[in-house]
């Protein structure tokens, strides 16, 4: 799960930057560490297995929206509408789950059109940035208004509640085990498959040297449109979790998961001009920022200087995984 570029441009020197070559996702790995450790000093209780499953529950969504991003990040690329993804998923499948009685089937047919709505937005993102050859960071932003108004069309107001039987599994446990780190499995295994497919390698070589790649004769096109279809895909599962977390529909409820997940990436190692990365990196990005939330809520924080000390906590982290990954390509 920790794909790297195939033909890599940079020269490693040193014992250190080849092993950052090769896991990349080191650095975040020993800050999610220290963070967990930071949490235990200041509340104990943060370390039990019940505190780690919730905290695990509550950013299941940024861990997979994270790696939604990802995959658009190896390319090169980058999704602004990510979020919005998220938000309109929600609320459609919340919307026809009421509609439909709220019963099994009514749940798992909801849920196939939530992917089918994940992956049409990414189709659409993806044949305007890489087929119409328009600025991502544009694009993505003009359709990241788009979906957010289909989702106020859906559901103009907060609040409408899900299916007791879907939030009920989403936070309740099977065979004993907490349904979460079900999830968890199926997502490791997922990613594992994953990596070792041609389209991650395709999408780090266009990252890497788009003119190249083309050369060589790779679908530079059809590569980054599968890119953003991917993306598309795994915000639509980021939906279904943040939906079971909350147990409710929100038309706004994904807007700052966006640049969370941005942040969660270059935090993973990932290098956001594309060619170098990881998707274990980027779910470990995810959990820092989840428990630098906490951390500054277990130190007793006033709430008017919550959102400073998160950004700054952020900041710092965020420069030194960068500091990390430039070691790691010089």
């Amino acid at each position: 799960m920790a794909e790297t570029a195939t033909v890599p441009t940079y020269r490693r020197a040193g014992g250190i930057g080849r092993l950052l070559e090769r896991y990349p996702f080191l650095p975040a790995l020993v800050i999610v560490a220290a963070l967990l450790l930071l949490n235990g000093f200041f509340s104990p209780n943060s370390l039990t297995f019940r505190a780690l499953t919730g905290l695990l529950s509550t950013y299941m969504a940024l861990i997979l929206l994270a790696i939604a991003q990802a995959y658009v990040v190896y390319a090169g690329d980058i999704d602004l509408s990510a979020g919005a993804i998220v938000s309109l998923v929600n609320v459609a499948i919340v919307v026809l789950m009421e509609r439909w009685g709220g019963g099994a089937g009514a749940v798992f047919l909801a849920l196939a059109i939530g992917l089918l709505l994940g992956l049409a937005c990414g189709l659409v993102n993806g044949l305007v940035v890489a087929a119409l050859r328009l600025q991502a960071i544009v694009a993505t932003f003009a359709t990241s208004i788009f979906f957010t108004g289909l989702a106020l069309y859906i559901l103009p107001v907060a609040g409408t509640p899900a299916p007791a039987l879907f939030w009920r599994t989403y936070g309740g446990r099977l065979f004993g085990v907490p349904f979460v780190f079900y999830i968890l499995a199926a997502l490791v295994i997922l990613l594992a498959v994953m990596s070792r497919t041609r389209l991650v390698t395709q999408l780090l070589a266009v990252g890497d040297d788009q003119q190249a790649a083309y050369q060589t004769g790779l679908p530079v096109i059809a590569t980054r449109i599968k890119g953003y279809v991917l993306c598309g895909l795994f915000s639509a599962l980021a939906a279904f979790c943040i939906t079971g977390d909350t147990a409710s529909g929100d038309p706004l409820v994904g807007g700052k998961m966006t640049l969370y997940s941005v942040a969660a990436v270059v935090l993973g190692g990932s290098a956001l001009s594309g060619g170098w990365g990881t998707v274990v990196g980027s779910l470990l990005g995810a959990l820092t920022i989840g428990l630098i939330n906490s951390v500054v809520f277990f130190m007793g924080t006033p709430s008017e200087w919550q959102n400073f000390v998160q950004g700054l906590a952020i900041l710092l982290v965020l420069m030194a995984g960068v500091l990390a990954g430039r070691r790691a390509r010089s």
